[in-house]
């Protein structure tokens, strides 16, 4: 995702893009080599980090060699950066079933979740000040599912955990 969006912040020459993803992807980086360093299967997370670095060549391939025209460049760049960041922003819901079911939120994190509608709202509110939809549309998700968390931290709190009941009962 930050590899992605710093080359949107290039081809655009937004240098506060560029910053922010040169540091989340040089953090990412330092964070999948100390996983890779201490996981004890070394193999599979090796075999995963080489795949994807050769989805993200095959990107940089289409979106540099592909397509020409730079306002072509920079839209279907934006709808891809567009879609990654929405299904990052949908990804922690897949566990919902089973925190409404069990009734508890100790599958969820508080500080991401406080995080996550703390970096949503600032992009939200970023890429409303530069009226780019790249920007703002794929962060509104963010703002949206952080709402709910909250809102399933309220309902379900992590230390009070209900015995199952099945939904149909």
């Amino acid at each position: 995702s930050n590899l992605s969006w710093l080359g949107y912040g290039c081809l655009k020459q937004d240098w506060t893009l560029i910053v922010v993803n040169t540091t989340g992807a040089a953090l990412q980086t330092l964070y999948i080599l100390a996983y890779l360093y201490y996981s004890p299967a070394k193999c599979p997370v090796l075999l995963r980090s080489l795949l994807l670095l050769a989805v993200l060549a095959a990107g940089y391939g289409y979106f540099t060699l592909l397509i020409a025209d730079t306002g072509t460049r920079l839209a279907r760049l934006g709808l891809f950066c567009s879609i990654f960041t929405i299904s990052m922003y949908l990804s922690p819901l897949a566990d919902l079933a089973k925190i409404v079911q069990s009734r508890s939120t100790r599958c969820l994190s508080f500080p991401l979740t406080v995080t996550t509608f703390l970096a949503s709202t600032s992009w939200t509110l970023y890429g409303l000040q530069l009226h780019d939809p790249y920007i703002t549309i794929p962060n509104v998700p963010g703002i949206v599912t952080s709402v709910l968390r909250f809102w399933l931290f309220w309902r379900y709190p992590p230390g009070q955990d209900k015995p199952y009941r099945p939904l149909h009962a």
